[in-house]
């Protein structure tokens, strides 16, 4: 007779899931793609667009059921862009900004909602300013776009309100940063590493309160780094992988870090399995899922993807 342990583990494999401790991997993406929107909604996990393994920019757009274990193409961006900021709010998915390419060429300003109730695209008022390697942030039903670069660069931050379709600047980030990663934790938005003219690693650790319209520093991550992912569950932000590790013959970083916003303190969790950069995260059900990215510095797609599990800070 199995034990429980042993029925989970047999229904793990049965839904072609393999286990390493925190990490499991789970079906892979139907096209390698880096540098994508990572959201959820309604339960599911969404991604869109980014670059092929050939570099080119994708408008694909698919949804990850965790109870199926699979993946289903939806429809495609109205304009395929790489680099984007993702997030949902009031069930639907938003997608900011980005570069249409080639490359991190022209950059745009351009929202992109998908209703997966209706499965159809439809067009949003644009940014303030036309940027990608941003990150977007939900907070309370409105939706932050932070950071990215056009050019250089750039510290510029907003709130899109879809009820009523508009944006408002806000106070700029203090370091002007790219390929940068968020979560938000009790009503703040902690935004973390990425790179700028002065480093391809930054550290930086700085948080906004909307409360107050204002900017802090907190204590530097640990581990520099861009391209990196982060998700906040509870009172913690977890970093994971990245790109510009000297120290790494495919230069990118196996490191899991955690803030503890209450403590303000940092610690080192367990290695990702797979390290990999050009990642966004998002969070379901308490685990942070991770598909797709790149194995190797710069291109290098691939169609991995996993969920980590989590174990406090």
């Amino acid at each position: 007779m199995k034990t429980t342990a042993g029925v989970a583990l047999a229904l793990a494999l049965g839904l072609g899931l393999s286990q390493t401790s925190s990490w499991k991997s789970l079906a892979p993406l139907s096209q390698a793609r880096q540098e994508i929107g990572v959201a959820v909604a309604e339960g599911r996990l969404y991604v869109a667009g980014g670059f092929y393994a050939n570099g080119a920019t994708s408008d694909l757009l698919e949804v990850y059921d965790p109870a199926s274990n699979r993946w289903q193409r939806l429809e495609p961006l109205p304009t395929a862009v790489n680099h984007p900021g993702m997030a949902a709010a009031g069930g639907k998915i938003y997608v900011l900004g980005g570069y249409r390419g080639p490359g991190l060429g022209r950059p745009t300003a351009a929202v992109q909602s998908y209703d997966p109730a209706s499965g159809r695209w439809s067009q949003k008022r644009p940014m303030p300013t036309a940027r990608g390697g941003l990150v977007a942030a939900e907070l309370e039903g409105k939706i932050y776009a932070v950071g990215g670069a056009a050019g250089g660069s750039v510290g510029d931050f907003a709130v899109y309100d879809p009820a009523t379709d508009g944006w408002s600047a806000l106070p700029p980030m203090p370091t002007p940063r790219d390929h940068l990663a968020a979560g938000v934790i009790e009503g703040r938005i902690y935004v973390v590493g990425g790179r700028n003219q002065q480093s391809f690693t930054l550290n930086v650790l700085e948080v906004y309160d909307p409360a107050t319209r204002r900017w802090s520093s907190l204590p530097p991550m640990p581990t520099g780094r861009s391209g990196h992912a982060a998700a906040a569950v509870g009172s913690c932000l977890y970093v994971l992988g990245g790109e510009g590790n000297r120290n790494a013959r495919n230069g990118v970083f196996a490191e899991v870090e955690v803030y503890n916003a209450r403590s303000s303190t940092w610690k080192s969790l367990e290695p990702m399995p797979a390290p990999r950069h050009g990642i966004m995260a998002a969070v379901l059900g308490g685990r942070i899922y991770l598909p797709g990215g790149a194995d190797v510095q710069g291109l290098g797609a691939v169609t991995t993807s996993d969920v980590f599990d989590p174990p406090g800070c």
